[in-house]
């Protein structure tokens, strides 16, 4: 038998699938089709909060002018020269 290349896959699977299910269950409750409780809508909140990341705005502001953010460019340039005979 071969050699799993990722050993976590598995588990990265179900973690998807169980954050697919719960981001299912509020869907439906939001069309109507469901309806939740308190205490599971807040369940789902905190699991939901575990497994994706949130999404918040993020500023980068450089130090030039008008918060821009400089760029050096670093360029390696291999040259063949005239070898000695």
């Amino acid at each position: 038998m071969a050699a799993r290349l990722r050993l976590r896959h598995q588990d990265e699977i179900r973690d998807n699938i169980q954050t697919s299910q719960l981001v299912n269950r509020l869907t439906n409750c939001a069309l109507g089709e469901v309806e939740l409780t308190a205490q599971q809508l807040k369940a789902i909140e905190i699991l939901l909060r575990k497994s994706l990341p949130d999404l918040s705005a993020v500023s980068i502001e450089g130090v030039g002018e008008n918060g821009e953010i400089p760029i050096t460019l670093i360029e390696r340039r291999i040259v063949r020269g005239n070898a000695p005979d």
